[in-house]
């Protein structure tokens, strides 16, 4: 029989309490035939990101377990961070790795999105290829006006309506996006200036919807604990534009603007395909470790 593996990369409203990340974690790998692959933390975000894979009720399963802590143990109402929210388990997306397709990811987001609303009282948004809604496959058009404005305009405005709820959002642990997509590549460029608007003008140039390039999203956010503007990025497909594309892009437009590029870090881990596309770059302008693919990640959690 093929081996059936599903990736899920949940992302929590929480970036520096360690020990609630530590428990969501264990929620994860208590479920057996999980695979608990990376764990990255921003405290400038506030917000932490997992990764695990396994077969497709496993991995559902651990989805709604790690969901249950994050709602247990994080408040929005006293959530401040870079990155936008709208809930304390934002968003919840499976990708297909071996053995299983998008459209079964589809089908473990509904159940998911369900039992997250059954089990826990959290209205649940579908997006991407789960969307029940077109304006919904943009994530971005869910999480407009973030956890405040949900809590505002849920049970008024009718397109704020959930796909899985009733007609309030949870007092303090928001509401959740559940989804089914191909691999998505998050990665953070950091600039060498405190300003802002620099971060800001360059996240517009290249995303695509300002004009940009393919399949990119960017925003550009304040990290203050270090004093650094930051062009935080989503290749929603690397293959229509790969990481180094997107990079020489930033490096090239930061130092017309007198603000070089600092610093690049791969939120999560990517395919072993997007690697090999990039890596060439990426021995001239940064650091792409063979141990930031996905592929070797889980052969190495497998033979362990």
């Amino acid at each position: 029989m093929t081996r059936q593996l599903v990736e899920c990369v949940p992302n929590f409203s929480e970036g520096r309490d360690a020990a609630t990340i530590d428990a969501i974690a264990r929620s994860i790998a208590g479920v057996p035939g999980v695979l608990l692959l990376d764990r990255e933390s921003d405290a400038d975000h506030n917000r932490s990101v997992l990764t695990f894979a396994g077969p497709p009720a496993a991995a559902a399963e651990a989805a709604v377990r790690s969901v249950e802590q994050a709602v247990a143990s994080i408040d929005l109402t006293k959530h401040r961070g870079a990155h936008p929210r709208i809930g304390a388990a934002d968003v919840v997306p499976f990708i297909p790795i071996e053995g299983v397709t998008l459209e079964d990811c589809v089908r473990i987001a509904v159940e998911v999105g369900g039992e997250i609303w059954n089990r826990l009282h959290v209205p649940v948004y579908l997006y991407e290829a789960a969307a029940r809604r077109p304006e919904r496959v943009d994530l971005a058009n869910i999480r407009r006006g973030q956890f405040e404005a949900l809590l505002a305009e849920m049970g008024t405005a009718p397109a704020r309506a959930p796909d899985f709820g009733g007609p309030a959002c949870h007092p303090t642990a928001g509401a959740t996006a559940v989804g089914a997509r191909k691999f998505l590549i998050a990665c953070n460029i950091n600039l060498a200036t405190p300003d802002l608007a620099i971060a800001k003008r360059i996240a517009r140039t290249i995303r695509s919807s300002s004009g940009g390039f393919p399949c990119v999203k960017a925003m550009g956010v304040m990290l203050f604990s270090r004093n650094l503007a930051q062009v935080s990025i989503n290749l929603t497909d690397f293959e229509q534009t790969p990481m180094h594309v997107v990079f020489e892009a930033v490096r090239k437009e930061a130092e017309r603007c007198g603000a070089p590029v600092e610093g690049f870090e791969i939120v999560g881990l990517i395919p072993k395909k997007a690697f090999d596309m990039s890596a060439d770059y990426f021995r001239r302008y940064g650091d792409l470790r063979p141990e930031l693919v996905l592929e070797n990640r889980i052969a190495e959690a497998l033979a362990g």
